[in-house]
């Protein structure tokens, strides 16, 4: 089974609990405004790698990983666009007992026969979700990602429905974001979900504006300031707040 891989970072720390093998997929469906991984969206591209190569790698690095409570995490670009692969490639961390987590939007969610089954089956050797959630406003997300929402917060329902541990993620990008209305919104229906175990604010940054000149695309946020730590105490409390 092959995977396209853009990158793999092979001691990462905030992509889950522990220490963490962290893959980062080919391929993604939505153009986030903020996105720092813009070299990631073409679909078909990126190295090819097989989940042998993948998972030889990764032995040497399992006496740090597991001592630290980690394990793998699946990121992208968009992890889901390549189910098949995924679920081969979990079903052999799951017989070195290792965790195992994917980094989503759910951008490719749809409810087609043949999708579901495959991620029906990938949930089966899933431990988590990084479940992000860009935007609750359907029109500012369509603006900011290029794609409507409506499937992605269908996502988190079915999720919640198979009762899969998330972990919500949150970019919180000044005058895009932040705005305490939708912050509540996104709050509340994040309280309808019956799986989420933490709620993460993911400080916006420009370290992905070089990938932008670099791919010859006009970064639409330059003149967008990272928020202050006061913003991001600010937002948490907006989203958890009952």
């Amino acid at each position: 089974m092959i995977g396209n891989i853009h990158s793999i970072e092979t001691l990462g720390t905030v992509d889950g609990p522990g220490i963490r093998y962290v893959i980062f997929t080919q391929g993604c469906l939505l153009r986030c405004q903020f996105c720092h991984n813009a070299d990631t969206w073409e679909i078909g591209s990126g190295k090819q790698m097989t989940v042998s190569e993948i998972m030889n790698d990764l032995e040497s690095y399992l006496p740090f990983i597991q001592a630290s409570g980690g394990g793998i995490t699946v990121s992208g670009g968009e992890p889901l666009l390549q189910i098949p692969f995924l679920i081969e490639l979990f079903k052999q961390c799951k017989l070195k007992e290792i965790h195992t987590t994917i980094d989503s939007s759910g951008g490719c969610f749809t409810h087609s026969k043949l999708f579901i089954q495959q991620l029906e089956e990938l949930l089966k050797y899933t431990d988590l979700i990084l479940l992000d959630l860009k935007h609750i406003n359907r029109k500012k997300h369509i603006k900011l990602t290029g794609m409507p929402n409506d499937h992605i917060l269908e996502f988190a329902k079915f999720l919640s429905d198979q009762k899969v541990p998330v972990w919500v993620r949150h970019v919180l990008v000044p005058t895009v974001t932040d705005d305490p209305v939708d912050l509540l919104e996104l709050g509340a229906f994040i309280r309808t979900l019956q799986n989420v175990q933490k709620i993460e604010i993911l400080p916006y940054h420009k370290l992905g504006v070089y990938k932008w000149e670099a791919l010859g695309h006009d970064y639409p946020l330059k003149h967008v300031t990272p928020p202050s730590e006061e913003q991001v105490k600010y937002a948490q409390h907006m989203l958890t707040k009952q």
